[in-house]
């Protein structure tokens, strides 16, 4: 019999007799909802639920009212190797969870059968619902997202007080706002807020994870970054509205902290583990690991794909966020099959009342069979390009062969996103991530250094496509830091022009460095937190005169596809066109896209100039001439003027009419 969603809401919801708690359990003897008192510490009650034909198990309490904390207990058969993980000794935390009264903390015990988990595993708390003000989303494609990890990002703040530092409600404190508006954010991209537990080998190596990519609870915000809970939320996202500041949430809904086998046994596992997880065929004990991280959520399930919408309305309707970012977004798009772009999940986003005019952004990949799928999810998701990323690094390390990456790079990857009649490019351009180097550290180190993860270097990425400009990390060479910042100028303006959205690292700008650390996951200490009494001014200033070129030609944040009938010419730095010869000569180290343009200056369409010499010498260039019109140059720190294009730089040159 096809799947009907159940009548009743899932999780905890106030209502006239009392609140009304229901869980999803279907292979479950029985399910017992624990209540505790109002610290969270006494357990006063262990009451029965009623099981549902729908494998639905509710009760109704009349006097637990906002504020009571809960959990659940699972009875049923315990036999691992048949994905039966039935174990009453387990507290287990709500999947509909929407706040927790404590951060999850990883022991041992929560994977041993039998011994009782009371102690560790945070409590439900049942909440009013709270709707915030829900505007058509303020980020359109085009524009500048600021990929933030919130702790890192605000902790060394010294002009934020100490209270806030670390926490969701310190994005809203003025001093950041106003950065953000000096470098032109469109929109931040939260990295994961919502709560989460430390992979299980780093408490002995004295680690803890930072960046939050290992979720329980797919709608409670975690207590140590959103100590006031929706709240704080949807005050932050109100304040980040009112300067024109979109909100994006990154989410996971690919795996849980669950993990593999020998994981933890917190909530979809103790309650309905085959229903949550995918497994091997013929296997119902072998969870499939196309994650990397140990399981991953059957998102074609229909318990599954509710849980999520469910979660996704959520953020909309109580903080009115702007859109969502996708981590290892292909598992979304799977079934045993491998993924479809039509897939169920997808397609009920898109056709979502609450979330159809949401921003979607798809971080297109797993590593399972057939995972790599760049270009392949529905419009109007956008996708994190990772070709075009690493074609940006190539070009300013020096690579050959590769001019023409460049241009089609700059021009929106039409080879990627035309596919299936595209008529527009939906890729999210960006040169750094969390994931990898900081943008610093992408010219500063030949190679990564992971040795304070406590592996032995083995983990991260091998190939970054990185160079160390004469120096491996720290120096005080003069003539290597100036090389550094030389290529980091270059790099960003290369990102900024792009055509279609880019993305920056909060603090990419500004030359922060994980010291070579290109997977710092697991570093919630100096190497991951900025250190903005070191941030480099001229960098920040260089971002901004790059932004402002962005706010005021409206050909980058264009999403429509060039014709090559006028809107854009790629010539050599001599003024004639690129012939074949050009685009496939190893020796070819520069390149100028003129691009007809609306100017918000002028008022009118013009032209603009963008050379790119790579070269480590400057270069004469000449720009094409039109009677009664001049040159005039946009960013001074690219060469001596107009006519010369300093090494190793980006110009910007408007025609004057």
């Amino acid at each position: 019999m096809p799947y009907q969603p159940s009548p009743l809401p899932l999780g905890a919801t106030i209502g006239v007799n009392g609140t009304a708690f229901a869980v999803h359990a279907s292979s479950a003897a029985g399910i017992e909802l624990c209540l505790f008192d109002e610290t969270g510490e006494r357990e006063l009650h262990r009451l029965p639920m009623q099981r549902g034909e729908d494998g639905v198990h509710s009760l109704t309490v009349a006097d637990a009212a906002a504020g009571t904390r809960y959990g659940f207990r699972a009875w049923g058969t315990y036999a691992p190797d048949q994905g039966l993980w039935f174990d009453p000794a387990k507290l287990l935390v709500d999947p509909y969870a929407r706040e927790l009264d404590r951060p999850f903390r990883y022991e041992p015990r929560l994977s041993v059968f039998g011994d009782d988990t009371a102690d560790l595993v945070p409590r439900a708390i049942v909440t009013e619902p709270t709707t915030a003000q829900i505007d058509a989303p303020l980020f359109q494609p085009g524009g500048l997202i600021y990929e933030v990890a919130v702790r890192p990002f605000t902790k060394l703040h010294t002009g934020i007080p100490e209270s806030l530092r670390g926490t969701v409600g310190a994005l809203a404190h003025p001093s950041i706002i106003a950065h953000l508006k000096r470098i032109g954010v469109s929109a931040v991209e939260l990295m994961p807020i919502t709560a989460w537990i430390d992979e299980r080998h780093l408490p002995p190596l004295g680690l803890t994870n930072g960046w939050g990519y290992n979720p329980i609870a797919f709608m409670a915000l975690d207590p140590r970054l959103v100590p006031g809970g929706m709240t704080e939320l949807q005050g932050t996202v109100a304040a980040l509205h009112a300067e024109g500041i979109g909100v994006i949430l990154d989410l996971v809904f690919n795996h849980s902290g669950e993990s593999d086998r020998l994981g933890a046994t917190l909530s979809m596992r103790g309650l309905d583990n085959h229903t949550y997880y995918r497994h091997a065929s013929g296997q119902p004990g072998e969870l499939v690991n196309d994650t990397g991280c140990g399981n991953t959520i059957a998102c074609d399930h229909p318990v599954v794909r509710q849980l999520i919408l469910d979660s996704l309305r959520h953020f909309v309707l109580s903080a009115g966020v702007d859109g969502f970012r996708f981590d290892l977004g292909s598992i979304l798009g799977r079934d045993m099959n491998g993924f479809r772009s039509d897939a169920a999940l997808l397609t009920e986003m898109l056709a979502d009342p609450v979330l159809k005019d949401r921003l979607l952004i798809a971080e297109p990949w797993d590593i399972g069979p057939g995972g790599y799928q760049l270009g392949n999810f529905p419009p109007p998701f956008l996708e994190w390009n990772d070709r075009a990323r690493d074609d940006l690094r190539r070009i300013w390390r020096g690579d050959r062969y590769i001019i023409g990456d460049l241009a089609t790079a700059l021009a929106g990857s039409s080879n990627i996103f035309s596919r299936n009649g595209g008529t527009e490019t939906r890729s999210i351009n960006f040169v750094a991530a969390h994931d990898g180097f900081t943008l610093m550290d992408l010219v500063s180190y030949a190679g990564k250094h992971n040795e304070a993860n406590g592996e032995y270097n083995r983990d991260g990425h091998n190939e970054n496509q990185s160079w160390n400009n004469g120096a491996e990390g720290p120096t005080d060479d003069p003539e290597v830091l100036a090389f550094r910042r030389r290529d980091v100028m270059g790099l960003l303006s290369t990102l900024f022009a792009t055509r279609g959205t880019i993305m920056l690292t909060a603090g990419d700008e500004a030359g922060r460095s994980q010291r070579g650390n290109n997977n710092a996951y697991c570093q919630d200490n100096e190497i991951t937190w900025v250190d903005w009494a070191a941030l480099d001014e001229d960098l920040i200033a260089h971002t901004a005169a790059l932004a402002a070129i962005r706010t005021r030609f409206d050909v980058f944040r264009e999403t429509a596809f060039f014709t090559g009938n006028g809107d854009v010419e790629w010539l050599r730095l001599d003024g004639h066109p690129m012939s074949v010869g050009d685009w496939e000569s190893p020796a070819t180290d520069n390149l100028m896209m003129v691009l007809l343009t609306g100017d918000a200056v002028q008022n009118r369409n013009t032209r603009l100039a963008v050379v790119i010499n790579r070269s480590h010498a400057p270069h004469p260039f000449q720009l094409p001439v039109r009677q009664g019109a001049w040159w005039q140059s946009l960013l001074p720190s690219a060469g001596a003027g107009l006519g010369m294009i300093a090494a190793r730089s980006v110009g910007f040159h408007v025609e004057i009419l």
